[in-house]
């Protein structure tokens, strides 16, 4: 082998390896990622970036209340209809991928779809939504972070009045009546959390951390 071709072998293995060390350091560690919708609002707005941390996610972490999470689209969401949801284990539904699918899916993120919420409900507590409120263990939660006047409602088909599984979590979005979340598809498996919201990178004047 020639040394040209030898210093093109080399050059393809170092982009190989560092292509490598990019995505595991996105999948275990953080990586950035745009707000795309009005979901957040007032507390994230369209095309801020952020930071993720997904080492919460390699270790399994459960998320604390009023942590904003990203988590994988369920696949039992159909905007307009209602949705078969057992509301005595209301459980968000996930399709079953194998092997390959899931390298695509979650590692090379191609295709893949992420919510970002903010927790609400923990394992075993129960939530109801009732009179524009939210209530954890029948005592009224306090939400700062919601802009005065804002309605908190539950479709009927939906989560308004349950007690959240075990290794689960219940979420919305702050904007409440523009927000599609838990209320509609059911809590979220732990599995299914990809990370928490670690700080606002963008824009500079609001860099630091997400409350």
């Amino acid at each position: 082998m020639s040394e040209k071709a030898k210093d093109i072998l080399e050059w393809i293995c170092c982009i190989v390896i560092a292509l490598v060390l990019a995505m595991l350091f996105r999948y275990f560690i953080g990586t950035p990622t745009i707000v795309q919708k009005i979901s957040m609002k007032p507390t994230l707005l369209e095309n801020e970036r952020l930071w993720l941390n997904r080492w919460t996610r390699t270790i399994k972490k459960m998320p604390e209340r009023g942590q904003i999470i990203t988590f994988e689209e369920p696949s039992n969401i159909a905007l307009g209809e209602a949705i078969d949801l057992d509301l005595s284990n209301p459980v968000a539904k996930y399709k079953d991928r194998n092997a390959f699918q899931w390298f695509i899916n979650n590692f090379l993120e191609i295709g893949k779809s992420s919510y970002i919420k903010r927790v609400i409900g923990l394992p075993g507590e129960h939530v109801e939504i009732k009179e524009g409120k939210v209530y954890i263990n029948d005592e009224e939660l306090e939400e700062p972070y919601l802009q005065p006047g804002v309605v908190t409602d539950a479709p009927e088909y939906g989560c308004k009045d349950f007690i959240v599984p075990e290794n689960c979590v219940f979420a919305m979005g702050d904007n409440r009546t523009r927000s599609t979340d838990c209320r509609v598809f059911g809590c979220i498996p732990l599995k299914k959390i990809e990370s928490t919201v670690a700080i606002r990178i963008w824009p500079l004047n609001k860099w630091g951390k997400v409350d």
